[in-house]
């Protein structure tokens, strides 16, 4: 028992040694560290949840956001670097500090409490911050050096695209060549064959008989004519859809445009309008075409994207010529893809264009999944911040937004360079998928984040 009773005091007298070590320690540390080794640079004060930045200095939560809220910049106030995403309270630095001093803390808390500015400007600074939370991440953010593999490629492609459009403004007199722009009556018989051949693979059973045709012989042909001897077209829908082809070449003096390039040189403004719209609006856009351009463009875009099956090649070309209002089958099809997958609309009616327009009816088809990415991506966002009931609320500023960009664009149109109407044309047409693509990969890393 005695051995016991030794051992017990032995143990004591460690704690003791020990408890002491640590009475004589704490003066010691107090001594060394003072409340001005943690204030902060804004108020000069201690730190109250102290908020560090990409730079490494630090400053009050709330100073911070005073200072966000007077200047709307985001950079630190001592040495103007700017932040990236945004900044959060460090919370080893809080706790080492209220634990050493408490008494301080608190007492600037309660002063705090009382300034009605205070609590207005940290709430701005927080909505400011979850904002940013939804917002793409910076490509700084992913990339330090800037720009990431997209970036290079969209620099790249735009140096190509300065070159392309410098050889294009040397060389515009190329779309004054097109027959589009050219009266029948000077058409040469190798422009008339290429007349025919436009109007389909089918066209072609008959170039050799049109070899010898001019365009002032065209203009003289009759529906009889082409039953006789050299043209003796036997087939009725082959021979009806060249003469209602024909008919419309006469009313028009030239030559209608066909594809793209050919819509672009007779309407440089319509077609710069449409691909700008159909890209940032796809629904005003249709809803415009069919108020406004129904028989011309409306029409055999709705043919297009919503067939109607046909049994005999002949009677689709017949059709196609002659476009009567569409069947409410049509129409039903149309709604549906219209209200919910409008960019799946402009995808399927480029598709149909990929025997004329290989390269560039890829380049809309990609650019339309990726719009349509974006745009649920959009959707998620707002259902996820649970702002759906605002979507009727940003569809009408969109549409005023929409509205007064067309009417200043028609107001300054007669004004603008064709340069400048051909590189905004070409940028969206070719580069705005690149854009895109790097939007989509950020949109899927900011997911990839919040999951994680």
């Amino acid at each position: 028992m005695h051995k016991g009773k030794m051992e017990e005091d032995v143990k004591l007298q460690r704690e003791n040694e020990k408890l002491k070590v640590k009475a004589d320690a704490s003066p010691e540390i107090s001594h060394l560290i003072s409340v001005s080794e943690f204030s902060c640079h804004c108020c000069y004060d201690i730190l109250v949840n102290p908020t560090t930045l990409n730079c490494g200095h630090s400053f009050c939560r709330h100073c911070l956001a005073l200072w966000w809220v007077s200047s709307k910049n985001n950079e630190c106030p001592e040495c103007r670097e700017k932040w990236e995403g945004f900044p959060k309270v460090n919370i080893l630095l809080r706790d080492a500090i209220e634990k050493l001093f408490p008494d301080d803390i608190e007492q600037r808390k309660e002063d705090i409490q009382q300034n009605s500015d205070v609590a207005h400007s940290l709430e701005a600074f927080q909505k400011h911050g979850n904002d940013q939370t939804y917002a793409p991440p910076n490509v700084r953010r992913i990339n330090p050096r800037g720009g990431g593999f997209f970036s290079g490629v969209l620099t790249a492609l735009t140096c190509v695209a300065v070159v392309l459009l410098g050889y294009h403004w040397s060389s515009r007199e190329y779309e004054d060549d097109l027959l589009v722009h050219k009266p029948v009556a000077k058409w040469t018989p190798e422009e008339v064959i290429l007349w025919l051949k436009q109007l389909g693979p089918w066209a072609s059973l008959y170039r050799e008989r049109f070899l010898l045709v001019n365009g002032r012989l065209l203009l003289t042909i009759t529906d009889e004519d082409f039953t006789k001897t050299p043209y003796h077209i036997e087939n009725s829908s082959h021979r009806k859809a060249i003469i209602m082809e024909l008919e419309r070449v006469k009313t028009l003096g030239v030559k209608p445009p066909q594809n793209l390039w050919e819509y672009k040189a007779v309407n440089p403004g319509k077609s710069l309008f449409l691909l700008y719209a159909l890209k940032s609006s796809p629904r005003l856009s249709m809803l415009y075409l069919y108020l406004f351009d129904y028989t011309e463009i409306f029409l055999p875009f709705i043919y297009t994207v919503c067939p109607v099956q046909e049994d005999e090649y002949e009677d689709t070309i017949t059709k196609l010529l002659d476009l009567k209002d569409p069947t409410w089958k049509q129409w039903r099809e149309f709604i549906v893809k219209y209200s919910f997958l409008p960019y799946q609309l402009i995808a399927e009616f480029a598709w149909d264009w990929l025997e004329i327009h290989y390269w560039t009816s890829r380049f809309i088809i990609v650019n339309a999944m990726l719009l349509s990415v974006l745009e649920l991506f959009s959707l998620w966002r707002l259902w996820s911040r649970r702002e759906l009931k605002t979507i009727p609320q940003r569809m009408w500023s969109h549409f005023w937004k929409v509205s007064t960009q067309g009417l200043f664009v028609a107001v300054f149109w007669p004004i603008i360079p064709q340069f400048v109407c051909n590189c905004l044309f070409y940028w969206a047409l070719y580069f705005n998928p690149i854009i895109n693509i790097d939007l989509v990969v950020k949109e899927v890393r900011r997911l990839e984040t919040q999951v994680l």
